[in-house]
């Protein structure tokens, strides 16, 4: 006895909806993230930024601190001292990465210095 092989199902394509954008710029923190990735080449040196950024403003360029008034991606406290890396520190993420790693390294000697005093006292 032989089986013949059933006819072969030609695959439906699926349409997935993609949501509309927010408000907000949704791209902002993925190309925060990109920008500094290729500004920090040292794996272990960018790891500690995103931590540090991660846990500060979640890569959102406009996070302000409602109580401090600690301002973007490194909650720099005023925010106008970013000011010293450029004109559009307020809305340029390569700005604010700019000022912040500029800080870690002259204030901790590294962003992986940074960390280490973060997770020490909660803040760098």
């Amino acid at each position: 006895m032989t089986f013949a092989a059933a006819p072969a199902q030609a695959a439906t394509p699926t349409v997935m909806k993609t949501p509309a954008p927010a408000a907000a710029p949704a791209a902002a923190p993925a190309s925060a993230k990109a920008i500094a990735k290729q500004k920090i080449k040292d794996p272990a040196q960018f790891a500690a930024f995103d931590k540090i950024v991660s846990h500060e403003s979640g890569w959102n360029p406009s996070a302000t601190n409602s109580s401090s008034g600690a301002y973007g991606l490194v909650q720099a406290l005023p925010g106008s001292k970013m000011a010293s890396a450029g004109a559009d520190w307020k809305t340029n993420p390569e700005t604010q990465i700019e000022w912040g790693l500029k800080y870690m390294n002259d204030r901790y000697g590294s962003p992986t210095g940074a960390w280490a005093h973060w997770q020490a006292n909660g803040w760098y």
